[in-house]
């Protein structure tokens, strides 16, 4: 409603209802931090090798020399997916001959994993990736030559998402993201329907209620489907969380809290879980430890109130009237009696709006261009930050501190985000995080391999540059397109980092072929997206534009004669940016 913030401008804009609204709706994203990054350590990959059975009739010697080596790192090491042929190294075992001196190992034949992985628990003690219920217990007991028969029937009982599988691991985190999008796509609709507080606990309970449901998971396909629920369950919770927030607060504080509220908390999630998984190394235990925390916000229900601007919209005066008097008695400021003339709002008719279809964003040369731009910018960015942030287990260190520190690191780059936003042009400020960003995640190929502690210094600068520039996306899109089509602009970019982040995952994987590989793609994409943001327009100190005829221009287009009914810009700007 037009006239809603002077209509309740009496409230003021810092009062204990604010603060109140303000900490525990920021409060409800904690869990957010957990789910969201949970996959890090619940399909952690440790060291693994083929198991060797006890029945193989070896000796010593040659069930030490069983393993082949391969060159990985730099450094030859123990294959994680191929052995010697058992059968063959009994009988040179039954023979009495040697390995290396008698028989050459490199040409002895070689066959998969056939009975199981021996994994280490330096690190994890269990993991999806790990999981294997009561198959080597069973499987141990079976001879050499029944191995192959007794594989193929208890494999069922395992889940081993290593070698072969290796594939799933990843895909299970991707899948994961696919539900975040879905989420994304249904969360405003049903929140526009059925009011902002019902679908916010609704989808608090499906975070929660899934994540629990997960740790009876008794295959890989189970605990992925209900992974996917809940990624829909943790989008949409942040997504009307944001909403509410941002449509009970005033003007100034709406921006602290889309800006530090939401993310600092998210990020103060994130720091905690790595200090859960670093005492519980079980991931069914883990994975409890997490979902209960949700449980906490139940409470919440009764002192969360439902958005006044929503309960407007669908003509329900009188409940909006008591939580505004509700507000302002605990902010020990007198209401007016009568708030809201309800015959009048009733009469009045909304006016007719034009309506605008997907091509809009498309209609001009000039439209098209920043869409594109746009489009790209949020898919690399998206790619950069979940790359990193499951990427931290491959870093050099301890998993654990990698992970708490890539969380920090979000903290300091979501103030100065907002610093950025309040004083200076936005795509050079973009553009120069970005670049940052992706320029030191390249350098990390050239840094010495003694010297570790330098490498995860410019990954957490990387990071540092690329949550930045997240967290300033949503408010450059809003201020580039005009009204009729900003929404349906900002879920078709937000649709586009999605999808970056469903690819994530993959990007990490190369991991595995090549160390420095992910990285040296995510820097070169994120330095790439960095210098083509400069040719989009600046939006700083400009009026959020009404119109396609408003709409700024790009870099290049900017000598094609200008569009009349372009606002002066000596007009007094309404930036999206309101300083405190």
């Amino acid at each position: 409603m037009r006239d809603y913030d002077e209509t309740t401008a009496f409230l003021g804009e810092w009062g204990r209802f604010q603060r109140l609204v303000f900490f525990l709706l920021s409060a409800s994203i904690i869990p957010n931090g957990f789910n969201g990054m949970s996959v890090v350590f619940l399909a952690g990959t440790p060291e693994h090798r083929c198991v060797v059975p006890r029945g193989a009739n070896l000796s010593g010697e040659w069930r030490n020399a069983s393993i082949p080596l391969e060159l990985r790192g730099g450094q030859e090491v123990p294959s994680r997916c191929r052995r010697y042929r058992l059968a063959a190294l009994a009988n040179f075992s039954a023979l009495g001959l040697r390995p290396g001196s008698d028989v050459e190992l490199e040409a002895l034949e070689q066959e998969p994993c056939l009975d199981g992985w021996e994994y280490s628990r330096d690190v994890y003690r269990s993991t999806i990736v790990t999981e294997e219920r009561q198959a080597r217990t069973c499987h141990q007991k079976s001879s050499v030559k029944k191995q192959l028969q007794n594989s193929t029937e208890e494999q069922n009982l395992m889940w081993n998402l290593v070698c072969e599988d290796d594939w799933k691991a990843p895909l299970t985190t991707s899948l994961f993201f696919v539900g975040v999008l879905i989420g994304s796509f249904i969360s405003g609709q049903l929140s526009d329907r059925f009011g902002r507080k019902n679908i916010l606990f609704l989808t608090m309970a499906v975070q929660t209620g899934f994540s629990f449901l997960q740790i009876f998971s008794t295959s890989w396909e189970m605990f992925t489907v209900l992974f996917l629920i809940v990624g829909m369950g943790q989008i949409s919770n942040y997504v009307v969380a944001f909403i509410l927030g941002t449509e009970i607060l005033g003007k100034s504080v709406r921006i602290l809290f889309s800006t530090l509220g939401v993310c600092i908390f998210f990020a103060i999630g994130y720091m905690l879980l790595p200090l859960f998984a670093f005492f519980i190394r079980d991931w069914r235990m883990l994975l409890l430890a997490l979902t209960v925390p949700g449980l906490f916000c139940i409470p919440l229900w009764w002192i969360i109130p439902e958005s006044p601007r929503w309960l407007i919209s669908q003509g329900r005066y009188k409940e909006a009237e008591a939580i505004i008097q509700k507000a302002a008695k605990m902010n020990g400021i007198p209401a007016p009696a009568v708030l809201f003339d309800t015959a009048e709002m009733q009469d009045s008719k909304p006016q007719q709006q034009q309506k605008a279809i997907l091509l809009d964003l498309f209609r001009t040369r000039n439209i098209a261009t920043i869409t594109i731009m746009s489009l790209l910018l949020w898919f690399f960015t998206s790619v950069g930050y979940f790359g990193l942030s499951l990427s931290t287990p491959d870093w050099h260190g301890n998993a654990y501190i990698n992970c708490f520190l890539s969380a920090v690191i979000e903290v300091p780059a979501y103030v100065i985000a907002w610093l950025l936003l309040r004083s200076l042009p936005r795509r050079y400020s973009l553009s120069g995080v970005l670049f940052l960003g992706g320029s030191v995640v390249l350098f990390i190929q050239l840094v010495p391999a003694e010297l570790n502690v330098l490498s995860v210094g410019l990954v957490m600068l990387g990071k540092f540059g690329i949550t930045a520039a997240f967290s300033m996306l949503y408010v450059y899109n809003v201020e580039l397109y005009p009204t009729l089509v900003r929404n349906m602009a900002v879920g078709a970019t937000s649709t586009a980092s999605r999808l970056g982040s469903i690819i994530a995952p993959y990007f990490v994987y190369l991991g595995a072929y090549d160390r420095f590989l992910p990285y040296i793609l995510m820097g070169s994409l994120t330095v790439l997206i960095g210098i083509l943001t400069l040719f989009l327009p600046e939006s700083f100190g400009n009026p959020l534009p009404e119109s396609f005829e408003q709409m700024m221009k790009v870099k290049c287009f900017r000598n094609e004669q200008q569009t009349t009914g372009i606002r002066s810009s000596k007009e007094s700007p309404k930036s999206l940016i309101t300083p405190l």
